[in-house]
């Protein structure tokens, strides 16, 4: 794959993947369980679009 094509479809899956876990996080600390209840998703959460954003630019963006 050329160098562009992997930046976008990298850019796009790891943009879809962050807007789906947060809008997951958020419905659920505003939800039945409150903020005290999906405090602990929202930390994985966090952890978890870490680490995508961090292999979104150890694959894509950092020239080998």
């Amino acid at each position: 794959m050329s160098y562009r094509v992997k930046l976008i479809a990298g850019l796009i899956g790891t943009a879809l993947l962050c807007l789906f876990i947060g809008g997951l996080s958020q419905s659920i600390s505003s939800g039945f369980a409150g903020f005290k209840g999906g405090a602990p998703f929202m930390i994985i959460a966090i952890v978890v679009c870490g680490m995508a954003v961090y292999d979104f630019f150890d694959e894509c963006v950092r020239k080998k």
